[in-house]
């Protein structure tokens, strides 16, 4: 099955995001999310645009522990929304994720994104 240009474009922008280079700039990772951005980590702590910069420029650089995916799958649930949902390993923590990525004006930006941790074994 092939899919949608919208899928293409969310899982690459995902992918951009997730880009230690990207995720070690506030404005390379500002301009990948939506302004009401909001977000469920797997931590249980909620996000939003603002809060998720600053974590970002205060943590580790991510090149020292970059995230791996597995599983990335994309559905388009409106012409302008698509639905990503993965796996992701970072430091030895695993988490189910999903992300809404939305059209706006002209480019892919995070709109909302959810973790939820779990342990391989029992996945």
């Amino acid at each position: 099955m092939t899919e949608s240009p919208a899928v293409v474009a969310a899982i690459e922008a995902e992918l951009h995001l997730l880009d230690p280079v990207v995720r070690s700039s506030g404005e390379l990772t500002g301009a990948l999310l939506h302004p009401e951005f909001r977000a469920l980590g797997s931590s249980g702590r909620r996000w939003d645009r603002r809060s998720i910069l600053a974590a970002l420029t205060t943590y580790d650089p991510p090149a020292a522990h970059p995230v791996t995916t597995t599983g990335m799958h994309g559905v388009e649930l409106a012409p302008h929304l698509v639905l990503l949902t993965f796996d992701t390993e970072h430091k030895g923590v695993w988490a189910h994720r999903s992300s809404q990525w939305m059209l706006t004006d002209g480019r892919w930006l995070l709109y909302f994104h959810q973790g939820t941790a779990f342990t391989p074994e029992c996945s």
